[in-house]
């Protein structure tokens, strides 16, 4: 095993299926000369020069396109956006071709490619460019939406993303490129589409998925030295999403929080909630708890921002409501 980085472990991940296909490139702004705007790409265009590594202009609809277009061609583009926030100018072209492509073709082209890039809340950045949009890709039928929490996680996600024949929305926390975690010295896979329990538990789940995965496992530890035992279900995929890992965890624990750093209203994080509600109705013992952003723009002031996002304090209250200690 070696220690890297979240940000090694996706150039690792990266140059690994270059390598090995090559029909496999990347392209976005700043991702070549300059080694990528948070040094994801370092290293990848010096080895494999201007036509697999390509710079673009800051145009994401136009450059987006592209990229969807040599997917129906036959490549495997990797699209990096500088950061998710400026997705939004591309939004049209992943909903209405890369999304359904497949379909309206009848099965004639698919979209083999991977949008990628630095998503949620970082610090100190303004409303608009603090903000979480998975729940805007969820939303898309025919696209995959993956979002790691671990080091560990984000380098065998994103090769298994790569590989798939499918477009896959791939969402990293931006505060997660520094994260440091340890990686096998061989290749591995993770398939998307399965969950994976970080802590087991007995009294409360937590499902979370991203950054926030850090401030469940720090509530983890203030839970336990109040005697409290919380099960962790990290999503890893949020589509296609692990519902039977859910329910398993909750049909043990009896209770569920739902951690998610998006705004509640039609949030990931709310329809976790309601699915959690309605599937293991019979089994719980308390309503569900979903712990979110606040449902306001992000304030720029640090203090105020930290407020407006989930915090150990907000998941620990949240436990005990549902075990009815509060």
């Amino acid at each position: 095993m070696a220690e890297i980085t979240f940000r090694e472990a996706l150039r690792q991940a990266m140059d690994e299926e270059m390598a090995r296909d090559e029909s496999v490139l990347l392209m976005g702004e700043e991702v070549a000369e300059y080694n990528g705007a948070y040094k994801v790409s370092q290293g990848l265009w010096e080895k494999y020069g201007d036509r697999r590594v390509v710079d673009t202009p800051i145009t994401e609809e136009g450059f987006t396109g592209i990229g969807i277009g040599a997917a129906m061609a036959g490549l495997r583009p990797i699209v990096e956006w500088m950061t998710f926030n400026f997705s939004i100018q591309a939004l049209d072209q992943v909903l209405n071709s890369a999304a359904k492509m497949l379909y309206m073709s009848g099965g004639q082209f698919n979209i083999p490619m991977v949008f990628r890039g630095p998503n949620g809340p970082a610090e100190w950045l303004g409303a608009q460019h603090s903000q979480a949009l998975q729940s805007y890709f969820a939303h898309i039928p025919g696209l995959k939406v993956v979002v790691p929490s671990t080091v560990y996680d984000a380098k065998g996600l994103l090769k298994s993303s790569i590989r798939d024949n499918n477009p896959v929305i791939f969402m990293e926390g931006e505060l997660m490129y520094g994260w440091k975690g340890e990686v096998p010295e061989e290749e591995y896979v993770i398939p998307l589409g399965v969950a994976d329990i970080k802590n087991e538990g007995t009294d409360v789940t937590l499902v979370v998925h991203g950054k926030p995965y850090r401030i469940a496992m720090e509530a983890v530890k203030v839970l336990e030295d109040q005697g409290i035992s919380a099960e962790v279900v990290d999503l890893r995929t949020i589509r296609p999403l692990d519902e039977d890992a859910i329910y398993e965890s909750v049909r043990k624990t009896n209770r569920c929080v739902v951690i998610d750093e998006s705004w509640p209203f039609a949030s990931v994080g709310s329809h976790i909630a309601w699915l959690v509600s309605k599937n293991c109705f019979d089994d719980l013992d308390a309503e569900v708890e979903l712990i979110s952003s606040e449902d306001v723009p992000m304030p720029y002031n640090h203090t105020l921002e930290l407020h407006a996002q989930p915090s150990v304090e907000k998941i620990v209250d949240a436990v005990k409501r549902v075990m009815y200690l509060d």
